[in-house]
């Protein structure tokens, strides 16, 4: 037999098929033999949730030979037949013909035992990590929403691209970056030790990326409609559960738009990255409404079906100030909004996603284009409950005297964007983007509080393994 069926295959067929003969790999869970001579193997290959039950009976003349070696953690090949199961929780099950152990792995050292394990004690065994229930449903909703983000671009002319991760330029202006350079720190001199003092690689400072959205600028201003969906950094040395050194941002932008049409699309985003993992991720979102979230599904359905509300920064701190809770950080107009104030906007005043419109003009960036009064800007930043801002946007500013303008008050070197002046030169329209984070929409989905669980290899201050 070589067609191989994976789990999910097998556990979907129709308990009418009995007898269908089925090959399939994994990993094995656990093993329980019982006193009436039958030995039962939960085997998992990743493809789904629930594992499937492999019987072998005692009776077989070779059963004791096909179960040596078969132990929690070892990899497992089997064929057999495929019956209808007495058992709860599932309707079929595979009666073994045939194991063969292809990786052993000794009971008596392997980490994962059957028993619930703490966050911290997996980040620790990294590498096995993956094969516990939690982590391997956040992948399944991880893999999800990435293919659903394409998807859902995709169908609304939007051109996929790819922008730098190797960057001259600080997006954000927060000079929280990593320097990508050749130069030996502690010498000045090149890394292969020539010992020749000598320009860096690029023959300037170059740093990983904090955003690509600068670049795709360029690209929507060709193009029309692009986005930019990869790996972004940033060298904030915080070592909470909401940030992470090493992330993913989706980052659509659109010429000829302005913030309303901003804020269209990335509502209608976060509804179709929900539905999507509501149609296609049931069991796991099923596991993590019982483990993680008793209101998660409830939630999600509402993320859906209702409109977001939208408020502006000043009606957002006027219900702030008027809430008579007791905030550690102060609410005023002009200080930025923290976590628990974008938790009770979310969680106590509306009960659902909030987008917050117009920002003092002080605590964005110099790219966002500037309102008519001169105090805000044409920002929003959507909140969801219990993850706070998801999604970062703003019309840019598209007029190159008021964009020179804001650069200047921001000490922002005019040597260095050129480029992105020029683009105001010639043929500028109104544009506008935003980034949506994939660790937090997938903490969203999954009721995961600590973003370090829903990235595969989370890098935080003082941790890069891998």
């Amino acid at each position: 037999m070589d067609r191989v069926s994976s789990v999910r295959e097998v556990l979907g067929t129709d308990p009418e098929s009995a007898g269908e003969v089925v090959k399939v790999n994994g990993w094995v869970r656990t093993r329980r033999d019982s006193k009436a001579g039958v030995s039962f193997i939960e085997l998992n290959d990743g493809s789904c949730f629930k594992n499937l039950q492999i019987v072998a009976d005692h009776s077989r003349s070779d059963v004791q030979s096909m179960l040596a070696g078969v132990s929690n953690g070892c990899s497992l090949t089997v064929e057999g037949t495929i019956e209808r199961s007495p058992g709860k929780g599932q309707s079929v099950e595979v009666h073994a013909t045939r194991m063969e152990v292809v990786g052993p792995a000794d009971p008596a050292t392997y980490p994962l035992q059957k028993k619930r394990h703490s966050f911290e004690f997996l980040r620790e065994i990294a590498h096995l990590r993956p094969r516990t229930n939690t982590i391997g449903a956040a992948m399944r909703v991880r893999n999800r929403i990435s293919f659903a983000i394409h998807e859902f671009l995709e169908e609304r002319g939007f051109l996929y691209i790819h922008t730098p991760i190797i960057t001259a330029s600080d997006c954000e202006g927060a000079g929280d970056v990593f320097r990508v350079t050749t130069l030996d720190p502690s010498r000045g001199a090149p890394a292969s030790g020539s010992g020749e003092p000598s320009p860096d690689f690029f023959g300037r400072p170059t740093f990983l990326t904090v955003s690509g959205q600068l670049q795709a600028e360029i690209y929507a201003l060709a193009l029309g409609k692009v986005y930019t969906f990869g790996p972004t950094f940033r060298a904030e040395n915080s070592n909470t559960s909401r940030h992470l050194a090493e992330f993913w941002m989706v980052e659509p932008e659109m010429a000829f738009c302005d913030l309303q049409g901003d804020l269209e699309l990335a509502e209608g985003l976060v509804k179709h990255l929900v539905q999507a993992v509501l149609d296609r991720c049931d069991e796991d979102i099923e596991f993590f409404t019982r483990f993680m979230e008793a209101n998660l599904r409830e939630t999600l359905e509402q993320t859906v079906r209702e409109p977001f509300e939208v408020i502006s920064y000043t009606e957002a701190v006027e219900l702030l100030n008027e809430s008579g809770e007791t905030f550690a950080f102060p609410v005023a107009w002009g200080n930025d909004f923290q976590a628990e104030h974008e938790r009770y906007l979310t969680e106590k005043v509306f009960r659902k996603p909030v987008a917050i419109l117009n920002f003092p003009r002080a605590l964005k960036p110099f790219y966002m284009r500037v309102n008519e009064d001169e105090r805000t800007v044409a920002a929003m930043d959507i909140l969801v409950p219990r993850i706070g801002e998801i999604i970062g946007g703003s019309q840019r500013e598209e007029r190159r005297d008021m964009l020179l303008e804001q650069m200047q008050a921001r000490s922002v070197p005019l040597e260095d964007y050129r480029w992105y002046v020029e683009l105001r030169e010639w043929g500028t329209v109104p544009h506008a983007g935003f980034g949506l984070g994939l660790e937090r929409m997938v903490q969203y989905c999954t009721g995961i509080a600590n973003i370090r669980e829903v990235i595969p290899f989370p890098r935080t201050p003082g941790h890069a393994e891998f």
